[in-house]
């Protein structure tokens, strides 16, 4: 029995076992140096290939990782706007930083392990071809085995898919308060499958990410604060403006806030004009997740400013009319030089319980 066995004739694309049977002219040594140098050789080239392509891809993940880490809006563009010299990054964004490292690495990892997996998979056919396997029916239990995968897991792929895009472009991440459509609150953990968020009652939402149509992020790299504030019909907007940009820029200036609030508040003017009032608007531009406590502020100094300064802040009010239909009340109201069903002043009175004179 042959140790070695050789075929009749060289292929087209052997060029060793061509070279050596032109130059020796026989079939034998060309076979015999096909085997020994052809192959080894054509598996080498396919092995250098297979890892130059492997390295260049993963040049290619490190660049969109450095980028991911780095996030959409970097935080510096954020404490640029600030005014005067840029301060220090504050706690929340060393940890909304650390956080992005730790996913664009992570998401980084994986996808050098899919391109791994997937250069193994080719290259590791190719070679089997060169080494004379026929590679037919693993080419075809693959590509079944992808339509099984492909029908029984769409929603699966479907959630990993965007879990991979969300982390690569940094869409949100653990502490950020977003709104995600059927649910809102404050991100608690990011997979890869699945987003929980948990709300302002509590409750926790797990929502898949392929389910996740467009997202709304509140806390990320700035926020603003949108005060609404209402006064009477018969102020002067003019007055009222002004005693606004007074209390927005003291809230600017105030020390605990200088930190806290980006550029200086604007009054932008009339919003609305209700039934009952005039809704002035007020925007403040802020750190993230702190609009809300800005917001609060604002609102007590302007309650307070406008008692100080005699404006009138409307509120609902209501007239309800006693009618007294017995003749006691009939002859009361005669004995007065009043008619019957007459309303005194003393008979009509607001939502809040006080007769109105």
């Amino acid at each position: 029995m042959a140790l070695i066995q050789t075929t009749d004739s060289c292929a087209e694309d052997e060029t060793v076992c061509n070279t050596v049977f032109d130059l020796t002219n026989n079939q034998t040594a060309a076979n015999i140096a096909d085997l020994i140098i052809g192959k080894p050789l054509a598996i080498t080239g396919l092995v250098v290939l297979a890892v130059v392509i492997r390295w260049m891809l993963h040049k290619v993940v490190n660049r969109l990782v450095a980028g991911a880490e780095d996030g959409v809006l970097p935080q510096q563009v954020g404490r640029a706007l600030r005014r005067g010299p840029v301060a220090p990054p504050t706690a929340s964004e060393l940890i909304a930083s650390t956080r992005r490292v730790q996913r664009a690495k992570t998401i980084g990892d994986l996808f050098k392990s899919i391109i791994t997996g997937v250069i193994v998979a080719v290259f590791g056919t190719m070679i089997l071809s060169e080494l004379g396997v026929n590679i037919a029916p693993i080419i075809a239990s693959a590509g079944i085995l992808g339509l099984a995968l492909g029908f029984g897991a769409q929603s699966l792929v479907r959630d990993f898919l965007s879990g991979v895009f969300m982390i690569v472009e940094d869409q949100y991440g653990v502490g950020d308060v977003v709104d995600v459509g059927e649910a809102s609150g404050t991100v608690e953990a990011v997979s890869l499958r699945i987003t929980r968020l948990r709300d302002l009652n509590g409750t926790v939402w797990y929502v898949p990410n392929g389910e996740i149509m467009r997202v709304g992020n509140m806390s990320q790299n700035w926020s603003r604060a949108v005060v609404d504030v209402s006064v009477g019909y018969g102020e002067d907007l003019a007055r009222v403006q002004n005693v606004l940009r007074e209390i927005a820029h003291d809230l600017w200036q105030d020390d605990e806030f200088r930190t806290v609030i980006i550029e200086e508040p604007e009054v932008t003017g009339v919003e609305a004009l209700a039934a009952d009032a005039v809704t002035l608007r007020v925007l403040i531009k802020t750190s993230p997740l702190e609009q809300w406590a800005v917001a609060r502020e604002m609102r007590q100094r302007i309650k307070s400013r406008f008692d100080h300064e005699g404006i009138e802040i409307p509120f609902a009010q209501r007239v309800v009319w006693h009618r007294e239909e017995n003749a006691a009340q009939g002859g009361a109201d005669a004995h007065e030089g009043t008619e019957p069903g007459d309303v005194s002043e003393h008979d009509a009175v607001d939502s809040g319980g006080q007769h109105r004179r």
